[in-house]
């Protein structure tokens, strides 16, 4: 994966206040500094050799074992007993934090993530969509959003996606799928609020100084590829689609995302959007489009679907089964399965027996699974080596 960027001056200096504590430099209660403070010690893989710990990892795993690491699960609950049992019984990979997961301050949340953190060598992806404004799970979030942070210059996002990555990562999450890539200057769009620019290069920028902000607290995510705005209509009812030409997609849509991969963002969402001159699928379900992302894009990072079960809600016939859906965005070049919507605690486990039958039965390529679960396992390396995704200061001020 290629070097993130790092948020230097004053951004540097928010994020320090954040997640180590007040801003007179002093510790709340005075407590030690986070190194010394948490009871679990870590020994992580040396930062220089994650790619070949994580191969070395995935090779140890069985079959089953790698179908799990690539599922990316929710329960809605924030019982810590209930999340720890969660993800002990099921092995998965990932979980993700939605509203339902987060109690009322950030103490309490703390105790969530570290129920959900089984192993804190080789954490699992704990990600949240913590955009700001309109989509927010973390209340306390009041760094400022998209809404107005498209009407300012980049550094306004920068400096506020330092802060709101610091709220990510001192909750014990990892990774934020907080950046929208997608760019429209149709205020009718449902992503209009959520974009952070109305045209392509102003979004470019703003997509890039978020990521540099971002990079030093949490793992920033651009979503979703190949973009909103170019394909009208909500993902969350049905497979907005476009004729848009390729060429025409490269010059427009495509801006924000190259930015923000060539910032450094280490995730990839690609949703489920259709622009039918180079797939009639959806992005979510197109090895094309995974292609154009790794060797157009340059993206070498992981690539994450959308919910899954937004592809059951469109109420299109042929994508009405979970497990089918799970087993064909794997195939076409996803490394993590993200479901939610219409899931319980045995969906995760149903698709991880999906996976391994695909496998077993010859339609998924064991190299294909491989590849997906070695990437996935990198980043959980990478999440250890950097301190993500622990506890980083278990006693700082409540801030946002």
């Amino acid at each position: 994966m290629r070097a993130r960027h790092r948020a230097a001056g004053a951004v540097t200096a928010i994020v320090a206040v954040l997640v180590l504590g007040s801003a007179d430099g002093s510790w709340a209660d005075d407590a030690a500094p986070p190194s010394a403070t948490g009871s679990v010690v870590v020994e992580p893989a040396p930062a220089d050799d994650l790619a070949a710990a994580a191969a070395q990892r995935v090779e140890a795993m069985s079959t089953r074992e790698q179908a799990a690491s690539v599922v990316m699960g929710h329960i809605p609950t924030t019982d810590p007993g209930a999340l720890k049992a969660y993800m002990q019984a099921t092995g998965i990979g990932g979980f993700i934090l939605m509203g339902a997961n987060v109690p009322g301050d950030e103490a309490t949340l703390r105790a969530v993530t570290a129920a959900l953190t089984t192993d804190a060598a080789f954490p699992p992806v704990l990600a949240i969509d913590q955009e700001g404004g309109d989509v927010s799970r973390l209340p306390w979030d009041d760094f400022r959003s998209s809404v107005d942070l498209k009407n300012e210059a980049p550094a306004a996002a920068e400096i506020a996606f330092a802060g709101r990555g610091a709220l990510v990562g001192r909750a014990g999450i990892g990774v934020n799928f907080g950046i929208v890539a997608d760019e429209t200057d149709d205020p009718s769009s449902f992503i209009f609020r959520r974009a952070l620019g109305t045209t392509p290069a102003a979004s470019a920028d703003r997509v890039a100084a978020a990521v540099a902000g971002e990079s030093s607290a949490a793992l920033s995510t651009l979503k979703h590829f190949p973009g909103h705005g170019a394909a009208p209509g909500d993902s969350h009812r049905g497979i907005p689609s476009t004729d848009m030409s390729k060429d025409q997609w490269l010059s427009g849509p495509a801006q924000p995302f190259r930015s923000g991969i060539d910032a450094g963002a280490p995730l990839l969402m690609f949703g489920h959007l259709a622009y039918t001159a180079v797939d009639a699928q959806p992005a979510t379900l197109s090895a094309e489009w995974h292609r154009i992302a790794r060797e157009e894009l340059g993206f070498d990072g992981v690539a994450v679907t959308d919910d899954l079960g937004m592809l059951e809600a469109s109420g299109i016939s042929s994508y009405s089964d979970p497990v089918a859906n799970a087993v064909a965005a794997l195939a076409a070049g996803n490394d993590l399965l993200l479901s939610v919507m219409f899931t319980s605690a045995e969906s995760a486990p149903r698709i991880v027996d999906g996976i391994v039958g695909a496998v077993d039965a010859g339609t998924l390529p064991p190299d294909r699974l491989r590849e997906a679960a070695t990437r996935v396992a990198q980043l959980r390396l990478q999440l250890a080596a950097d301190g993500r995704g622990l506890l980083p200061c278990g006693d700082c001020q409540p801030v946002g």
